[in-house]
């Protein structure tokens, strides 16, 4: 009886153990590129994770997990330099969607010098440093870039995103999460629909936009607009301006810097608090509440509004 019992055992054993093999798999592909060459994944589902090397190969690993890991297909393609990986999900059934979705993990290997172009319908998106052109888009995640010699464009639909730097202009977008961005040579892009923007430097323009949250940009050396509608707007213009700059909020308290030799035209207005300045405006108006004029002479509008705190400009 014992032998029996322990046979027993075993064979439960070996049941649960190749239900888990099945339920679980990896698909893994290199290929031969040169430096310069691009990567195109398009994905209905996982988290994407790109690392960089010195080699000359893309390796591609991709986990598969679940009960309905058989119904996720990957498919593999080269044309030249030029990788491609796609991956798709059957998951319908005659009742509609399931909710044993499985988990999918990109984790890919490039030269450093290459360029990305990257989509997943559920999953959030790593990228480490690189030479090239990104576009990251996830419909649900978080976007987690390194420093990108490069262009950058970055979207997600429910997350928040981190970019450390970029040598070209950067675009991120996010519907729901905050924005962080490091030093930026050229021009920023950032909106939110629900979290804070804060940007340590952009050697070109800068558009902010938040619908609830503050922006703080530590130094612009173009032309700035940024606008929240539930918190605090700071910047520091450390250089002339060569366009107008607006910065409005409707539930925070405006503060700008300025570096010396800023020339502008001041129109601030704060509706729930004072306008201070720490520079001579002069040619304009002035009430507790509103302050307008040339400072440094004049030049391109400084244009100042908060409906829920003060304005200040501050001498940097």
């Amino acid at each position: 009886m014992a032998n029996i019992k322990h046979l027993g055992m075993l064979s439960c054993l070996t049941l649960v153990l190749s239900a888990a093999a099945a339920d679980a798999r990896t698909e893994q592909h290199t290929f031969d590129v040169r430096s310069g060459g691009t990567l195109e994944l398009n994905t209905d589902r996982g988290r994407i994770e790109v690392a960089t090397d010195s080699g000359s190969k893309v390796r591609c690993e991709v986990r598969i997990e679940g009960s309905q890991a058989d119904r996720f297909s990957v498919d593999f393609s080269q044309q030249g330099d030029r990788v491609r990986v796609d991956g798709d999900y059957d998951g319908k059934s005659l009742w509609g969607w399931g909710g044993n979705h499985p988990k999918v993990e990109f984790l890919i290997t490039v030269p450093r010098r290459f360029n990305l172009d990257l989509r997943t319908s559920g999953g959030s998106i790593k990228i480490a440093d690189l030479d090239g052109e990104v576009s990251a888009k996830t419909s649900g995640g978080s976007l987690r870039l390194g420093n990108i010699r490069g262009t950058v464009l970055g979207k997600t639909s429910g997350g928040s995103i981190e970019l450390q730097g970029s040598e070209g202009d950067a675009d991120l977008s996010t519907s729901g999460g905050s924005i962080r961005i490091g030093d930026v040579d050229g021009r920023v892009l950032a909106s939110t629909s629900g979290g804070s923007i804060v940007i340590a430097q952009a050697r070109g323009t800068v558009e902010a936009e938040t619908s609830g949250g503050s922006i703080r940009v530590d130094e612009v050396q173009g032309d700035i607009s940024a606008s929240t509608s539930g918190g605090s707007v700071t910047a520091y213009i450390s250089q002339q301006p060569a366009g107008d700059c607006r910065l409005t909020t409707s539930g925070g308290h405006v503060q700008v810097y300025l570096a010396p030799g800023i020339a502008v035209d001041l129109d601030a207005r704060a509706s729930g608090g004072k306008v201070q300045s720490d520079f001579e405006v002069r040619g304009g108006q002035a009430t507790k509440t509103s302050l307008s004029g040339e400072i440094g002479g004049g030049g391109p509008k400084l244009y100042l509004r908060s409906s829920g705190g003060g304005v200040s400009i501050e001498r940097r």
